[in-house]
């Protein structure tokens, strides 16, 4: 059993993805090199942020509900590309502000189980305001 144990833990290492901290990480060092944390300001990455997110939902636009679960290979491609960019600049806006995004994350999950009780949101789109 041990051994096994032994055995699962070296493979967990092996196909262990990347970090946020890792990303985070290279992330610094390309705006370094580059001499760009001068321009790197939380309201410049917050403005970057929102124009890639809009990129995003430009690849979306005018498709049909099906034809957004349907997407073509090279749909998805450009759509890879977009999330990658929206997260790339939202990585760098909390790392800027110093805030923990994985925290954040658990936070509002948390905030939103409470504003959303599954016995009156179940299947429900309804805002919590109106539950």
């Amino acid at each position: 059993m041990a051994q096994r144990e032994q055995v699962q833990r070296v493979n967990d290492n092996c196909n262990r993805l990347p970090s946020l901290e890792t990303v985070r990480d290279r992330l610094r060092e390309f705006a370094a090199v580059r001499d760009w944390n001068q321009f790197h300001t939380p309201k410049n990455l917050a403005i970057a942020l929102s124009v890639e997110a809009g990129e995003l939902l430009e690849e979306f636009q005018w498709l049909t509900d099906q034809e957004s679960i349907a997407l073509p290979v090279h749909k998805c491609e450009r759509i890879k590309a977009e999330i990658a960019d929206v997260l790339l600049y939202l990585i760098r806006l909390a790392d800027v502000l110093d805030l923990d995004l994985i925290t954040a994350a658990n936070t509002k999950i948390d905030a939103n189980a409470e504003k959303y009780p599954i016995d009156k949101s179940h299947g429900s789109a309804k805002k919590y305001t109106e539950l």
